[in-house]
């Protein structure tokens, strides 16, 4: 199944849209924790806290969003409210873990230092997928003339990327090469959590 074609037959029924749009909030809130748990103790630059602020942000408006919905539920980050929990779950975090020791090897860092190249290099990677994530869904959603909207997201989503970019040549002329490690390190992981949304939502009776 097509992400694209995924995203219809998400959207067809609000129960299982109310849990794409949670399963999308919690992804949003858990990368804006995982940003501020990557702060310096002191050298905190702006924006860094703007996309903490941001990301935390976006995941209370998708969160919000669910009330646009008929249904009552997806209250609560509980395993029963997103879709493919574990896979979600682990995600985010598997990525982290992953891109962190393969940036321990490509660098000589300390600890703060590593953390801090951590939020580097999978914020980018999770920018660069958010940029083809939300707009496949805000084209379903347009289609379908939903209620729901993520353009507001998308906006800033792009402003994110750039600014990492900008971040990203300060600390490392070479930094693409290592970026593309990154990137195939999230692919693999993003194609471990689209399967395992793909299989429950097969499993769903749209009768």
């Amino acid at each position: 199944m097509e992400f694209y074609n995924l995203l219809e037959r998400i959207v067809l029924k609000d129960e299982v849209h109310a849990k794409w749009l949670n399963t999308l909030s919690y992804m949003e809130n858990a990368g804006a924790r995982k940003i501020s748990l990557c702060e310096h103790p002191v050298k905190v630059n702006l924006i860094q806290l703007k996309h903490a602020a941001e990301e935390h942000r976006h995941a209370y408006y998708l969160k919000k969003q669910i009330g646009k919905l008929n249904i009552d539920g997806c209250k609560t980050y509980a395993n029963n409210e997103l879709l493919a929990p574990l896979a979600t779950k682990q995600y985010l975090h598997s990525l982290d873990i992953k891109a962190c020791k393969y940036l321990q090897k490509a660098f000589t860092l300390t600890k703060e230092e590593l953390k801090y190249a951590a939020y580097l290099f999978v914020t980018y990677a999770i920018e660069v997928r958010a940029d083809e994530l939300y707009p496949v869904y805000q084209d379903i959603l347009t289609k379908e003339s939903s209620k729901i909207m993520v353009k507001s997201i998308i906006l800033e989503e792009e402003g994110h990327l750039e600014e990492m970019i900008s971040q990203l040549d300060e600390f490392s002329d070479d930094w693409k090469i290592h970026a593309e490690n990154i990137l195939t390190i999230e692919k693999e992981l993003h194609e471990n959590w689209l399967n395992a949304i793909i299989a429950e939502v097969s499993q769903l009776s749209y009768a």
